[in-house]
């Protein structure tokens, strides 16, 4: 083991000393400061208010700017002896150091702003869900932003064409309607989302100065916001697009394959080559085949691939309206409710709540997704469902899908996150994917020992997901390393989960949009069914579930190397007493 995991290791088995450390603090202090200006909604749903008027500076020269100032950071930190710090501290450096690496690395390509699904446009429109909204100073500061965003369209668009000049276009198979969904943003001021915020008055603002701010949002959105929606819509239709790739791996650009290692690298944690990821998803994929084919003989059909056209064809399953799709998502997610206090010590505070997806963009994204809230900004988590193609949408797969976005899943583990008592960039901007998502997709797997999978098609519906997250290993590395097609890649998802065709279809456009993203699933959630194991193993009938989980989460996301240091120190501590 590394000599710094061992130091680690040291730490978690045995707790942290109180000695100061002043360099590092003053070094943490100076990062935070720089990290909330160059995000500053981020900072104000954070209750930092110094940014109030800004929005995120989107041109190339800041990336390159910002990935100066990462590197100088990063500099400053390598300067501090790091055996001279507290263990904890020693945590927290080895964090920053790899978030500084991560972001220095990624200046090395071009910047893209925008997937087929998301992006600056999307994180734009749900301004008014996602900012503090109760004083007339915040209104003055959501008003502001709204005056501001023609300005970062016009950053967008220079620095889209920047990628595009580079050779870094989305490939044209993905931006089917993509444009049409940003112009549906762009809606009369009455229905505009941007409106909801003026349709009650808050005690807090006054009622003098109500119309005044009412009558300011109206022209800038009118004058601003909307056209800026039109324009970027109008560059993706006449420039971007006919620019699109015609090949869908990320290797075909240049300094692809570099590229794409490092996008692995960087969202599982890990050092695992594509080859090596490509290999650990075959196995699991023939691995949950068989699991699939024993639910199928037990839910009373010849083979997996009868039950699984059963399952796709079989009106039963799937919900005739989106309020009756939301209701079983709702009465899910009661369920699991009731259940966290048995598998958790420590619950978080913030509350989420379940909401359809936008329209614009339900038919081109995912199933689901989940949104973070804020106790500062007053805004609660969000589970997004998609209720488009109602016929592709399984009641039997809700338990899984609510398990992963809402409790225990992303909504516990991110929420439970920012009331830490780490330092803020721990809480608010380490976010490892291979924890995040392998936390989602472990917690799927609580829902055995919650009794959620109480039938052959819920428990086909869970063993579908984990299928999923396994093609991915294969299917995303076999379009961005081995030079799969896309007819390639969504026939290997038909053939092996019980997916829809269109959920399937989006979502092999997920990753040729967003490389590497989708392999931090399976890789996070193996690691963490490998350290349970352990602790069960070395525990025995001492092995206790609450405290397992509670452990794993008190320190945020985690790179899965620290993970592992820690897990096992505790392990070995609960041993140790015999």
């Amino acid at each position: 083991m590394p000599r710094l995991l061992i130091a680690l290791a040291l730490f978690w088995a045995v707790g942290a000393s109180a000695a100061p450390a002043d360099d590092f603090r003053a070094l943490l202090d100076h990062h935070w400061a720089w990290w909330l200006a160059q995000n500053p909604v981020a900072a104000t749903r954070l209750g930092e208010r110094a940014h109030d008027d800004r929005l995120s500076d989107l041109s190339v020269a800041a990336r390159d700017r910002a990935a100066r100032d990462a590197a100088g950071f990063r500099a400053e930190l390598a300067r501090i002896p790091r055996a001279e710090l507290s263990p904890e501290d020693q945590v927290s450096a080895a964090i920053l150091d790899q978030l500084l690496g991560r972001q220095v690395e990624a200046a090395r390509y071009p910047l893209l702003l925008f997937t087929n699904r998301e992006g600056f446009h999307t994180a734009f429109a749900s301004l008014p869900e996602t900012v503090p909204l109760f004083t007339a100073a915040d209104y003055h500061s959501y008003v502001a932003r709204l005056e501001a965003f023609p300005a970062q369209v016009d950053q967008a668009i220079e620095t889209s064409r920047a990628a595009v000049k580079a050779g870094y276009a989305l490939p044209c198979v993905v931006l089917d309607g993509f444009e049409a969904g940003i112009r549906r943003v762009a809606e009369p001021w009455p229905q505009s989302r941007f409106a909801a915020p003026f349709r009650n008055r808050p005690v807090g603002v006054p009622e003098a100065e109500w119309p005044a701010l009412e009558a300011r949002a109206r022209a800038a959105v009118e004058g601003g916001v909307n056209p800026g929606y039109q324009r970027f819509a109008d560059y993706i239709a006449r420039d971007y697009r006919p620019a699109c790739t015609r090949a869908v791996g990320a290797s075909a650009r240049p300094m692809g394959r570099d590229y794409y290692r490092f996008r692995a690298r960087q969202e599982t944690t890990t050092d695992l080559t594509p080859d090596q990821i490509h290999a650990i998803g075959l196995k699991e994929v023939a691995r949950i085949r068989a699991e699939m084919a024993a639910v199928a003989t037990r839910a009373g059909f010849p083979s997996r691939e009868a039950y699984v056209e059963h399952l796709r064809t079989d009106p039963q399953y799937y919900a005739k309206t989106p309020g009756e799709l939301m209701r079983e998502v709702a009465y899910v997610t009661r369920l699991v409710d009731a259940w966290m206090p048995r598998l958790f010590g420590k619950l978080p505070r913030l509350p989420y709540t379940i909401q359809e997806i936008p329209a614009e963009i339900a038919p081109f994204t995912t199933t689901a997704y989940y949104r973070p809230g804020s106790l500062e900004a007053g805004a609660a988590g969000v589970y997004f469902v998609n209720t488009s193609k109602l016929n592709e949408r399984p009641l039997f797969e809700v338990p899984a899908l609510s398990i992963h976005e809402a409790v225990p899943g992303h909504h516990h583990q991110i929420a439970l996150a920012q009331e830490l008592d780490l330092p803020p960039f721990r809480r608010h901007a380490a976010f490892f994917t291979g924890f995040v998502e392998g936390w989602g997709l472990y917690s799927e797997r609580l829902g055995i020992e919650m009794g959620m999978y109480d039938t052959p098609a819920k428990d086909m519906g869970r063993l579908s997901y984990e299928m999923w997250r396994a093609t991915r290993l294969v299917v995303d590395t076999g379009l961005h390393w081995k030079g799969w097609s896309r007819d390639r890649a969504v026939q290997y998802m038909l053939e092996n989960t019980a997916l829809s065709r269109a959920n399937i279809e989006a979502e092999v456009n997920r990753y040729i949009a967003w490389p590497g993203q989708a392999l931090a699933y399976k890789i996070g959630e193996l690691k963490i069914r490998e350290l349970r194991a352990e602790a069960e193993a070395a525990l025995g009938a001492r092995f206790d579930i609450r405290a397992f989980h509670d452990r794993l989460l008190e320190s945020g996301a985690l790179p899965l190397d620290l993970l592992e240091a820690k897990m096992r120190a505790w392990i070995a501590a609960e041993r140790a007493k015999g």
